[in-house]
């Protein structure tokens, strides 16, 4: 098999928002069908990322812990230690002190180059080509650094279908009034979406929306694809996606949602708050259509191409012809990340739709959110059995005046226990999205 056309390993990939990492412990993550792991030094404010896979005997270095004297990365199952360059400083089963110097780059772990610019974690995944990432530019939005002042958020989860899946479907607004209804979009104002392909390279397809609100999309493989959307008025709103090839039949999307309008609601909304009304419910919209779909198309082209399995009649339809064109180019269909196993079984909807592992976890705002809201349940539970007691105990004189407002909220916090557990805390578990009742 000759090597694809297109080098994924030579682009820089924003694996995390920053904000969404755990300094206190080493995060893996998967990059293009490989695993790196996360971490920063004890005495430095900047992420680190190495191959996940000690020297020793290949351990996982995100099952490691950074060591509290050394504020090195130490692998847990011989005590290994390495500098935030992947350089071995300690072995603790050496009898000789200069055993590290003497061959000390054959006991170093692979670093890789990292940026950390407009709150993400930027990663560079080919460390034979550490020399020339910093000459590539980041594919970052028009508007960092611009004189408009705009007010961002960001969201990121994993999710179950591949990377060509995932650009195939931002790259279509179409499918927003439907997949999206009464989350972001109204199947009732569905209209025809004329888009125009104004170019079309190898390093970048752009195209327009010149109906209703003008809107700007652009593409920069492998990752990079946003929406600039003028709202009039000077108002103007974005969706900056970095859709991250995980491995094959997975990935990872990484959204930015730039704005200069409403920026008081913006500080005054809490993050994970937007993401369990809307920033989930959205990708939970797609989920299941896009699993199936993924795996239907993966079983057609054994006999057929996109070409005759798809229907694509109009204009709405341009920017995934163009992307699948791209493919066929540059691609020839051939990714570092492997082939979808579309023998394999389909998944539940309940790991389909799994908030928990897909994003809670990996969301430092809903993580937190999640700890404080079992922390106030168990909270209001101790309360009220403190008040019932304090309560049945209170002699007749006090059982007006303090009694009963101990009795009334208790009740009232058991009641908002009641809310917290089997409303607000679900959604940060598992919502089942079903078309059909919306």
């Amino acid at each position: 098999m000759t090597d694809p056309l297109f080098n994924f390993f030579q682009h820089w990939y924003p694996v995390s928002p920053i904000e969404d990492l755990d300094p206190t412990r080493p995060t893996p993550i998967v990059l293009l069908g490989r695993k790196f792991v996360v971490w920063m030094p004890r005495f430095s404010d900047r992420y680190s990322v190495f191959l996940d896979r000690c020297p020793h005997r290949l351990a996982p270095l995100s099952e490691g812990r950074i060591d509290e004297k050394t504020g090195h990365l130490m692998c847990s199952y011989h005590g290994w230690q390495f500098d935030p360059q992947g350089v071995c400083i300690h072995i603790p089963q050496a009898e000789e002190p200069d055993l590290i110097a003497e061959k000390r780059e054959y006991y170093c772990v692979k670093a890789l180059p990292t940026q950390e610019v407009n709150g993400l974690l930027w990663v560079w995944p080919d460390t034979d080509s550490a020399a020339i990432a910093l000459s590539h530019p980041l594919p970052l939005s028009p508007v960092v650094g611009a004189n408009q002042d705009f007010v961002w958020s960001s969201v990121v989860r994993d999710l179950e279908y591949d990377w060509q899946t995932l650009i195939e479907n931002i790259a279509d607004p179409s499918h927003v009034p439907f997949a999206h209804h009464g989350v972001q979009g109204n199947r009732n104002r569905a209209k025809p979406i004329p888009i125009k392909i104004v170019q079309s390279t190898q390093d970048c397809i752009e195209a327009t929306i010149e109906s209703g609100m003008k809107t700007r999309i652009t593409f920069k493989p492998p990752c990079y694809l946003e929406y600039e959307i003028n709202l009039g008025q000077g108002r103007q709103v974005g969706l900056v996606t970095y859709c991250i090839p995980v491995a094959a039949g997975k990935s990872r999307i990484v959204a930015q949602f730039p704005r200069n309008f409403a920026k008081r609601l913006h500080y005054w909304t809490p993050r994970w708050w937007s993401h369990i009304q809307e920033r989930n419910q959205v990708l939970d919209g797609d989920m299941v259509l896009l699993h199936y779909q993924e795996r239907d198309l993966q079983q057609r082209s054994q006999t057929e191409n996109w070409k005759t399995a798809y229907k694509l009649p109009t204009s709405a339809d341009r920017l995934v012809i163009e992307f699948r064109k791209w493919l066929d180019e540059y691609c020839h269909a051939q990714f570092p990340w492997g082939q979808i196993d579309s023998s394999t079984p389909v998944l539940s909807r309940e790991q389909l739709l799994d908030r928990y592992h897909q994003h809670t976890l990996i969301c430092g705002s809903c993580r937190q959110a999640l700890k404080n809201i079992q922390r106030l349940q168990l909270g209001l539970l101790v309360y009220f059995a403190v008040a019932l007691a304090i309560a049945t105990v209170m002699p007749d004189a006090l059982r007006l005046s303090v009694s009963l407002p101990l009795v009334i909220t208790a009740l009232l916090g058991l009641g908002i226990t009641g809310v917290l557990k089997y409303w607000l805390q679900p959604q940060f578990y598992f919502v089942d999205y079903v078309h059909a009742k919306r």
